[in-house]
């Protein structure tokens, strides 16, 4: 839809984490603000009435008031070959993934459903105002060919990786220790750091990754200290005993993983719900990121995400939000947000909405280790940008009304708000053409 040269609205955006450093510190906020855009990136940002006179005659400037405008929100953990298995009947986990999600995963080796999927998949993250995501592909090298391919015509930052599987499940979705090695470094060689796109190495989890598996990950890890590693950890009590059966060596799940040189930083490990406190001191130490699933969580009767837990650890660990799409039940970011605040409130948590939007923000940037590229507006930054309005539907609206605070604005989007919410959504930049 072309490339515009400021957007005005009201800006919102954070320099640091609120629980950490306080809302006067962490929060940014313009009430009639100009966000000043070249070449994709964030140039200026500031007050409309001082950066207006500073444009160029004729330049194209997109008004959003009065609604919010924040830096894209941002998915760190969630499936594509799983856009068809959302809202499946299922006991727990493991029965989930043999009777649903591995069935439909075999699809996946034809390239023209990977193709379409991927096509749905992007089309549906950025109407809920998701600009990055970190994805799992199936186990068939297609469809992270599938992905990357179209990630790339849309110029969306994408980091994505093909599952890596050779035991506990169908034999059409096994590779082997060799196989996934050699395709995964092909695909390594292909995508990784063209245009905004990164490879993550992706063992599914230790259930369906033997040792030697393990250790082919492991090698690949060590052959990209700079590449994000992505899998599954403490997700089910069934899933963990396991991997207490299969690596009986192993003091507990996470030493599975550090024993092949798989935590560190940039590793994002799935849901974190189970874990001991030596585990949470191994993430932490190693500046790895527990990256939490409020929805799937509950929808498969897995846990709760303890972030204070987390936050107590010394060195705290780095905590992302996800949808985990398709045992998550929602694309939105926002509806995740609220999942969380519930699960967190079951155990005398409480999350703010200044707390929650930097998570969605910043927060998962960090996690990420693109906090250098994404999640604020700051000059050099890139220009991905999500409108959001908060009286967007009638309960909204009405609720709205009662509204005196940001504070409170931000908790009505949290707690009321879904893809109905998002205005706009913009890529480097672009407003898509998705709303």
């Amino acid at each position: 839809m072309g490339a515009v040269d400021a957007v005005r609205g009201r800006l919102l955006w954070f320099e640091a984490d609120p629980y950490l450093a306080g809302e006067e510190e962490a929060v940014r906020y313009v009430e009639d603000g100009l966000l000043v855009l070249k070449d994709g990136l964030v140039e200026k940002v500031g007050e409309a009435s001082s950066l207006l006179p500073e444009l160029a005659e004729g330049a194209r400037i997109v008004d959003h008031r009065p609604h919010l405008v924040l830096p894209g929100l941002i998915d760190p953990h969630l499936h594509l070959p799983q856009t068809q298995v959302i809202a499946s009947y299922a006991g727990h986990l493991l029965e989930w993934l043999q009777k649903y999600t591995f069935v439909e995963e075999q699809k996946y080796a034809d390239p023209e459903i990977a193709a379409a999927a991927s096509r749905f998949f992007l089309d549906e993250l950025l109407r809920c105002g998701t600009t990055t995501a970190a994805v799992y592909c199936s186990v068939h090298a297609a469809s992270v060919e599938a992905l990357f391919a179209e990630a790339a015509s849309r110029n969306i930052r994408l980091v994505a990786g093909k599952v890596m599987m050779d035991r506990g499940a169908p034999a059409p979705l096994l590779d082997t220790a060799e196989t996934g090695y050699a395709q995964s470094k092909a695909l390594i060689e292909k995508w990784h750091g063209r245009g905004r796109l990164s490879y993550a190495i992706t063992p599914r989890f230790a259930v369906t990754s033997s040792e030697a598996q393990l250790e082919a990950a492991g090698a690949l890890a060590a052959e990209h200290p700079e590449m994000h590693i992505q899998t599954h950890l403490s997700e089910n009590d069934l899933e963990i005993a396991t991997v207490a059966r299969d690596f009986p060596w192993s003091e507990d799940y996470t030493a599975v993983y550090e024993r092949y040189g798989l935590v560190r930083r940039k590793a994002l490990f799935g849901h974190c719900i189970h874990l001991s406190a030596r585990e949470r001191r191994a993430l932490g130490e190693a500046g790895a990121a527990a990256i939490s699933c409020p929805t799937s969580n509950l929808f498969l009767g897995s846990g709760l995400f303890d972030l204070a837990a987390m936050r107590k650890t010394h060195p705290p660990v780095a905590v992302g939000l996800a949808t985990d799409i398709g045992g998550g039940t929602s694309y939105s970011m926002l509806a995740t947000a609220s999942e969380l605040y519930k699960v967190l409130a079951l155990q005398d948590q409480r999350l703010t909405p200044f707390e929650a939007f930097h998570m969605m923000t910043l927060g998962n940037a960090e996690a990420l280790g693109l906090d250098d590229r994404i999640g604020a507006f700051r000059p050099g930054l890139e220009a991905d940008l999500v409108v959001l309005d908060a009286g967007a539907t009638p309960a909204m609206a009405q609720r709205m009304e009662t509204v005196e605070t940001l504070f409170q604005e931000l908790f009505v989007l949290m707690m009321l708000g879904d893809d109905r919410a998002v205005k706009a959504t913009y890529v480097m930049g672009e407003r898509t053409g998705t709303r």
